[in-house]
């Protein structure tokens, strides 16, 4: 749910958290390897690989904590869209600086709560060979960790009930890796350090995702 100017509440991630749990265990099988990595409080960003729609509710689901999601303005349609907006998830305007998902961001980190966010900015390959600098943005100027999070195996196979879903009861692994600041502790926001902030994320997104393939066997 959102507070009276629109701004996502943990009450309403948390909700989301529930319904997550009941859902992806419900109906795949995830196993969860490395949550303990996640801070158990304060502010903190969950980059996750992003191959299938699936993912960002299995993350919701199989987090420690409730996750803020920023997500494209296009899957607020319909009755999706007093949904997700119930639940504490943020819209935003990717054709554009959307300084309104901007804020709400910027103020799940300064309440101490856990934003998610898929840093290839789009459904892709899941490998990180792109990332914008809105995570960089977002790790620097809210000064949260960064989590990296692996999905692997929700693009395996396809279900035969629903084609575009993985097949019901399958295994999904969710690998958390280790916490790590994005900037170089000096302190710069300029468009310089959040270049140099990216690609150092992206070296340690890259690194985290072949570790939790070779861990998991995928």
């Amino acid at each position: 749910m959102s507070d009276a100017t629109g701004a996502p509440t943990p009450r309403g991630a948390a909700v989301g958290r529930r319904i997550g749990i009941g859902l992806m265990y419900g109906l795949w099988k995830p196993r969860v390897l490395g949550a303990w990595r996640v801070p158990a409080a304060g502010p903190v960003i969950l980059a996750v690989n992003h191959s299938h729609n699936i993912d960002g509710p299995m993350l919701m689901g199989t987090a420690p904590r409730p996750v803020h999601f920023l997500i494209k303005k296009e899957a607020f349609v319909g009755p999706l869209d007093p949904f997700l907006h119930g639940i504490g998830q943020i819209e935003v305007d990717r054709t554009t600086v959307d300084r309104t998902a901007i804020s709400h961001a910027l103020g799940v980190l300064a309440d101490g709560g856990a934003l998610g966010i898929f840093p290839e900015g789009t459904r892709g390959e899941g490998d990180f060979a792109s990332l914008r600098a809105g995570l960089a943005y977002f790790a620097v100027r809210g000064g949260a960790p960064i989590v990296p999070v692996a999905v692997l195996g929700s693009t395996e196979r396809r279900g035969r009930l629903i084609r575009g879903l993985p097949p019901l009861r399958s295994r999904v692994d969710v690998v958390f890796g280790d916490a790590f600041d994005a900037g170089a502790g000096d302190g710069r926001r300029t468009r310089k350090a959040l270049d140099e902030a990216t690609l150092r994320i992206q070296a340690r997104l890259t690194a985290h995702l072949e570790s939790a393939k070779r861990l998991t066997g995928r």
